[in-house]
């Protein structure tokens, strides 16, 4: 059983953090799920769900789901010593990929962030913003040169899809991979066109 932190900002697209945390969970993975009070309330605004019905629904099928409250900065996630694979923010919002970048961790959300990056452990970021400013690009170019992985949710479609989730399915697909997580969510191109 491996170990992921996962954060969710309040930034449009929370169905990308809401399936990757299912998809990890149903992997029997376990999740430590850091999410921002306007995160909450996209998600149960564009999932049209109550948050906590979603987490006791998951915990009910998979269990393995660890709510960390954003104000706690004793949370085990906000230590060095805490060890996970890795770390995945989607949607990240301009305004944490900003805090993130500067080293601001005024919540656990980005203190959990500075510390896989000093740990140089995995930290992928889903932005959602278009088009981006200069100051947006020079944000994330300093995570990338810090080891970051700045992933937009950009669909492709060579697979053809036919509904939103399967577009979705194909950025979280992605994720996995770069988390090193088998899965089926995505079909990789084979030179077939």
């Amino acid at each position: 059983m491996a170990r992921f932190i996962v954060g969710i900002t309040g930034a449009s697209g929370s169905i990308y953090g809401a399936r990757l945390t299912e998809e990890l969970l149903k992997q029997k993975d376990e999740v430590y799920l850091i999410i921002t009070d306007n995160g909450r309330r996209v998600l149960e605004f564009e999932l049209d769900i109550n948050f906590q019905s979603w987490l006791d629904r998951l915990n009910r099928l998979y269990g393995g789901l660890n709510l960390c409250d954003i104000k706690d900065m004793f949370s085990s996630v906000a230590s060095g010593s805490f060890r996970t694979e890795g770390m995945v923010i989607a949607p990240c919002s301009m305004g944490s990929l900003a805090k993130i970048s500067n080293g601001v961790t005024d919540n656990l959300l980005i203190r959990a962030a500075d510390v896989i990056i000093k740990e140089k452990r995995k930290l992928i970021l889903v932005p959602r913003e278009t088009p981006f400013s200069s100051i947006h690009l020079r944000n994330m170019l300093v995570l990338s040169d810090l080891g970051a992985t700045i992933l937009p949710p950009m669909p492709a479609f060579y697979n053809k899809p036919k509904a939103i989730d399967e577009i979705v399915d194909n950025t979280v697909g992605r994720v996995l991979t770069s988390l090193r997580v088998d899965n089926t969510l995505y079909k990789e191109w084979d030179g077939v066109g």
